[in-house]
């Protein structure tokens, strides 16, 4: 069990007032709070050893390069990746899609070929795989999804063909909290030999990630929905597939030899790795991968669990005219929802004048909106750090909005 109490001291944002009230803040999808040691992490390597990494033979630079090189090692332990070199460091989710887009994609995608996502996927799982399909004259056909926001299993096997080169679904959805059967999409996926892409933004702070076990050919997330800071996050890619893809982007770092005769490329992982790196964020990254080990996966999936479950009964009871989006049996800490005759932006304005930050529109996801014929949802997601006492606040907040609307 987590001592929220203990653990919100680490975080100093929430000691802060928001609107005269104490921050309420329930915007975890978008981005979660960042420990003390993560921000003191990044102040550390600018104040002490501020060094580019790799190339130099001086002391700074080798301090930076362990420090660097650190992170890496803990996040192939996070998610149990057989070889360091697997893990690609990037600028987060989006990059790491359209590099693997960008490079596999162009590589296996034929005309007439089709690249699988599903319908609940947000933008980023979406627009890479247009712009290459397009360019490819290959389709994006997406999978269907149930009223209660799962995919529709029997519908993703109809579409499967041996035309079906790619399928890129999320772990989890940021719209709708549903909890992918991953290890069964993947299966089915590589019995007609695709390959699989599955997005983790949602998943890898929450859920336990083992690639190997899972066998997915490509896993991508973001530090800043982890504890880390914003512009950070990997991509892991089987060594395979990795060393056959050619590089994402050009300059140093990613090279063995140049000459004006031609060029060749350096090893995994740096063949994906070009340019000056993002240093001070990778570190604090790694910080970010300590804190959860810290505090256990395990223990903080638990804690956002019961946070979830108290707070849809007591939406369900207390605001009856609330529908909520994203019913399915597993689903990670995200509350979405419309109240009858309030428009959602409305409901998260009234909520901020209160303190209390909650996510309102389309989420990225406009296709999975007009599935269920929405303009956007009021979206409360819960973090480690959030409290029963925050959920009662929030819940009297909405009860209050109901009746001023009369």
């Amino acid at each position: 069990m987590i001592d929220v109490e203990q653990l919100r001291k680490e975080f100093p944002i929430l000691s802060t007032e928001v609107n005269g009230h104490a921050l309420i803040y329930f915007d975890n999808a978008a981005t979660n709070q960042k420990p003390k040691v993560v921000v003191d992490a990044l102040q550390e390597y600018y104040d002490g050893y501020n060094s580019n990494v790799h190339r130099g033979a001086h002391t700074l630079a080798d301090k930076a390069t362990k420090a660097f090189e650190e992170t890496r090692t803990l996040l192939q332990e996070f998610i149990n990746a057989g070889k360091s070199e697997e893990v690609i460091l990037t600028k987060g989710t989006t990059e790491g899609i359209n590099l693997v887009a960008q490079t596999y994609g162009r590589m296996v995608l034929n005309e007439g070929d089709i690249v699988l996502v599903s319908t609940m996927e947000h933008h980023s799982n979406i627009v890479p795989w247009q712009l290459i399909a397009k360019e490819k004259g290959a389709s994006v056909l997406p999978i269907p999804v149930s009223e209660e926001g799962e995919i529709i299993f029997e519908e993703y096997e109809k579409l499967l063909s041996e035309k079906v080169k790619i399928v890129a679904v999320n772990h989890a959805s940021n719209a709708l909290g549903t909890i992918n059967p991953v290890e069964d999409i993947i299966q089915k996926a590589h019995a007609i030999g695709a390959k699989v892409l599955i997005d983790g933004a949602q998943s890898a702070a929450h859920l336990t990630v083992d690639v190997q076990a899972m066998d997915c050919d490509f896993f991508v997330t973001s530090a800043h929905k982890m504890f880390g800071p914003t512009g950070m996050g990997f991509l892991y890619g089987k060594e395979e597939l990795l060393n056959a893809m050619p590089p994402f982007l050009g300059g140093g770092e990613m090279i063995k030899e140049v000459s004006f005769d031609g060029t060749t490329f350096n090893e995994l992982p740096y063949k994906f790795e070009a340019g000056t790196p993002n240093i001070a964020d990778t570190i604090a990254f790694g910080v970010a991968v300590q804190f959860i080990n810290k505090w256990g996966k395990e223990n903080i999936a638990a804690h956002e669990k019961a946070l979830l479950d108290y707070a849809t009964e007591k939406l369900k009871k207390e605001v009856p005219t609330a529908k909520i989006y994203g019913e399915a049996q597993n689903k990670v800490s995200v509350l979405s929802f419309v109240i009858e005759n309030i428009h959602n932006y409305d409901i998260g304005m009234m909520l901020d004048a209160r303190g209390i930050a909650v996510r309102t529109g389309h989420h990225c996801t406009q296709p999975l909106m007009a599935r269920y014929g929405l303009e956007g949802t009021v979206r409360a997601s819960f973090s480690a750090y959030n409290t029963f006492e925050e959920v009662d606040k929030f819940i009297e907040g909405l009860v209050r909005i109901v009746k001023m609307f009369g």
